[in-house]
Order: C-alpha cells, then structure tokens, then sequence
C-alpha cells in the first residue's frame, strides 16, 4: 500500500455496529492477476449484474495501474458490478471504487480504509487468528485462502474442507461474510456446499470463454 508510511496504530479498537452498505454482498468474485489473466476485461464481460471484482494487478506500474484501473472500474460501473481495489486506498478513491481488500499482514489498515470514505472492506486470511483480527478491526467479509491447491500459489499447503469450513464457521460467528478462494472450479465449489458462505472468489474459473 502506497499510504504505508503513515499507517495507523495497530492497537485494538471496540467493533462498531456494521455499516449498512449500499450494495448487496457478490456472491462471486473475480479475483484479477496480471500473471494468469494479464487482460481482465473480457473475463469481467462475461460476469452477472451484482456480482464483484478483485482488482489486484499488483506489479504493473503506478501509471498502468491506475490506466487498467480506471478500464475496470468504468466496467463496472457499467454493468452494475462492485469493484474493490487491493492494498491502495488513494487507488480505490481515485477510480471511485465500492471498496478495498486488503491483504492479510494489512488488516489493521481497516480504518484508514474508512476514513478514507470507502464503503467496504474485505480482507484476505489464512489463519484464525487473521480471521479474529479482521472482526475486531471491523471488516465486512473475509477470503479464506487457500482451500484447495493453487496455480497462484503453487506448493502452499491447502486448508482442506474441513479446515476449511472451522475457520468459515468461526468467521461468521464473529459477524464476517465469507468466501472461499483458492483453487475453486464448479467441481471444488460442489464440495463446499454445507459450509456456510457468501459465496466464492476465483481468476481462471472466470477466464474460460
């Protein structure tokens, strides 16, 4: 994140009432990767009215960053799509996003995200602890990651189902909508069906034509 230099304090704060959003929560995520889908327009195209985009492209340039993002976020806004950026607020602000994700080591930049004037916050977690944090820092929606093996990731150790679904359980006790990502296709997706979600967040899922 651009703003690191002037973080916030990581001291715990008290959760407040959660923010009533204009938006209803996507069910589906696409989660973009200049790696794996260097070009993300086409795979936006082919998403439904309400569901969401993950901006990431974390290592173009400042420049073609902002660029692709604006192509993105004018997207979106055209076919009725909630776009959250990844780990910049001025970029969130600067192409009016609903929202912002951060990773998990950012978590406690919740606030600024806030204060900032953007809506939603969804953050990424491997972990229970991760998961605590995020509530107690008054995030809305938390990607559990990874749930089964991934490209992005390859040879990080996947959750499991039943690793899984502990840690979506526990995440919505403590008032956090949950998501599944990583290694999700229709199949793993069918696997999930008993654990308590919002829905799901994929890249290559949503790049086939």
């Amino acid at each position: 994140m651009k703003t690191r230099a002037r973080t916030l304090s990581t001291r715990p704060h008290r959760r407040k009432s959660r923010i009533v959003l204009p938006m209803s929560m996507p069910g589906r995520w696409l989660v973009t990767d200049a790696r794996r889908l260097a070009d993300p327009l086409p795979a936006i195209r082919r998403l439904t009215r309400g569901d969401g985009v993950l901006f990431r492209h974390y290592e173009l340039p400042p420049a073609k960053r902002l660029a692709l993002a604006r192509q993105v976020a004018e997207l979106c806004r055209r076919l009725g799509l909630v776009l959250v950026v990844a780990g910049d607020v001025r970029l969130a602000r600067a192409v009016a996003a609903a929202g912002l994700h951060l990773p998990q080591g950012l978590i406690g930049h919740t606030a600024l995200a806030r204060r900032a004037g953007l809506r939603l916050v969804t953050v990424a977690a491997h972990d229970a602890g991760a998961i605590a944090q995020a509530a107690r820092r008054g995030a809305d929606a938390v990607l559990i990651s990874p749930v089964f093996a991934t490209a992005s990731h390859p040879g990080a150790p996947p959750l499991g189902v039943l690793r899984f679904a502990a840690l979506a359980s526990d995440a919505r006790r403590q008032g956090l909508a949950v998501y599944a990502l990583g290694g999700i296709t229709p199949a793993s997706i069918a696997g999930l069906r008993h654990v308590p979600l919002a829905g799901y967040a994929a890249i290559s899922m949503f790049s086939q034509a």
